[in-house]
């Protein structure tokens, strides 16, 4: 199984930023693709999920600025991220539930800086 992410990097506050994150080599669709980050000193938090039914959920603080979508077939999932601020500073890792056992699957991360 490999899950590869881009889209990282060093944004202004205010500034944008789209994640991506492709998994391959696993059997099964999926159930649920989602994100993730971890601020240095802080413990992983969720930040978004969509369902293989269309369904999408969102941290509080990210809400109306971070967007998550998702490509089944492709087995792709992206985080738009728009209004950046220096609290959203952290590595972000994509995750993904397959329907077959509910196998989890977690990229290796990809560190987001938001600053001036």
């Amino acid at each position: 199984v490999e899950l590869v992410e881009s889209g990282g990097g060093l944004v202004q506050p205010g500034g944008s930023l789209r994640l991506s994150c492709t998994v391959s080599g696993i059997i099964g669709s999926i159930n649920v693709m989602g994100w993730y980050r971890q601020a240095q000193g802080k413990e992983r938090e969720w930040v978004a999920t969509i369902t293989s039914a269309g369904s999408l959920n969102y941290e509080d603080s990210v809400k109306g600025r971070f967007t998550i979508s998702g490509n089944k077939v492709e087995k792709t999932v992206y985080l738009q991220m728009n209004s950046l601020k220096p609290k959203d500073t952290a590595v972000y890792y994509c995750h993904f539930i397959g329907f077959l056992y509910g196998a989890n699957y977690w990229g290796k991360g990809i560190l987001v800086t938001v600053s001036s």
